[in-house]
């Protein structure tokens, strides 16, 4: 398999509202999308997940940039590779961290590859399911009203888990009140690393709401607290910032840090560490769901992919594409119809890029050749 050219292209598109969490308020989607063409004129997509700033996690859309261009790029453009699992296990196996960058050029060779096989990319990362179940994310609000009337809005339109983003002073009050109107709905709360061991109790209290879990409470690399605090609680601890590979999510399990792991493709480097976090959790009986960064179509036509595996029993992050954006990237849009998705069929993503619309939404682009 030979990668002949790629293009990034440093895309910027509006959200709809403003999407707030622990660290910081979101207007818009600040990203790259990753074009790669093979010798024989197939196309594949991704996007990097990394953000303009560093505060999810060390990696940036100018850092990303940087290690693509000056590292990842020439090591693919200057080798052959039978299957996308190589540009793990070897050619960017020296490369440390940078797990979004890696990552964003693994899935465009993913979906290239799929379309080589014409197939579905679902199908060849051993997916089972021709439809997914789809929750909700929803930031901080203004006020505890505002979040309620969102709810039941999300609600009525068919979405199966309503996850609600916490931070001090915005949680056991905004989760009292949201199951005293919402008794029965699966209802999650992610702090994205917003508390210390300082606040147990307070987490402890959250036990009496009946929770799915709660993500990522504590230090965004920690594992060892995350045991205590587990220990703790009655209500699952389920990690997202502290596992980027195989080996984090081993260590996790075996320190009993968490009983729920939330899997997001660029944070653990691409689809094919993403498939081994799955099988090592399927084996363990331990219940994953995928997260999502507020991607375009391209990112979530990838999410959806991964979601088709089995050991994905919770809804995931991977909303419509109309909860975000005025117009995707994409056709068709991503659609959810009672909570659901229903999974492409065509060969790679099962998504079409609408140039167009790509074209609109570039600030900047660069092609890179295979010398």
């Amino acid at each position: 398999m030979k990668i002949a050219q790629v293009t990034l292209r440093h895309m910027k598109m509006d959200l709809l509202y403003p999407f707030t969490t622990s660290f910081g308020t979101e207007y818009d989607r600040d990203f790259i999308l990753v074009e790669a063409k093979s010798e024989d004129g197939l196309t594949g997509w991704a996007e990097s997940v990394a953000m303009p700033t560093p505060y999810y996690n060390e990696e940036t859309v100018k850092t990303n940039w940087h290690i693509l261009e000056d590292f990842l790029l020439p090591l693919l453009l200057n080798k052959d590779f039978n299957h996308p699992d190589e540009l793990t296990e070897n050619l960017f196996s020296h490369i440390r961290s940078n797990y979004m960058a890696k990552a964003c050029l693994e899935m465009a060779a993913w979906d290239l590859y799929a379309k080589q096989q014409n197939a579905p990319l679902a199908r060849l990362l051993g997916g089972t399911k021709d439809k997914i179940d789809v929750g909700v994310s929803i930031g901080i609000k203004d006020s505890i009203d505002e979040t309620l009337e969102v709810i039941e809005k999300r609600r009525s339109e068919g979405y199966k888990r309503f996850k609600l983003k916490i931070k001090p002073g915005w949680d056991v009050e905004l989760i009292d009140k949201v199951r005293k109107v919402f008794p029965d709905i699966p209802l999650m709360a992610d702090a994205n690393s917003a508390y210390t061991l300082a606040d147990i109790e307070l987490l402890a209290a959250l036990d009496d709401y009946n929770l799915m879990m709660i993500e990522q409470p504590l230090a965004h690399n920690d594992i060892i607290d995350h045991a205590d605090l587990q220990a703790r609680l009655k209500t699952p601890v389920c990690l997202d910032e502290s596992i980027h590979s195989l080996e984090d999510a081993r260590k996790a399990l075996k320190l009993e840090s968490c009983k729920i792991i939330n899997i997001k493709v660029g944070r653990v480097g691409g689809l094919t560490q993403a498939k081994r976090i799955h099988d090592f959790c399927l084996e363990r009986n331990v219940p994953l769901w995928c997260g999502g960064m507020l991607e375009s179509g391209i990112g979530r036509a990838h999410n959806i992919a991964l979601t088709t595996l089995p050991g994905f029993r919770l809804p995931g992050d991977t909303a419509g594409s109309s909860l975000y954006f005025a117009e995707d990237i994409i056709h068709p849009e991503v659609t959810v119809a009672d909570g659901m998705i229903t999974v492409p069929t065509s060969p790679g993503i099962g998504y079409e890029a609408d140039l167009e619309k790509i074209a609109k939404y570039t600030l900047f682009s660069k092609t890179y050749r295979k010398c």
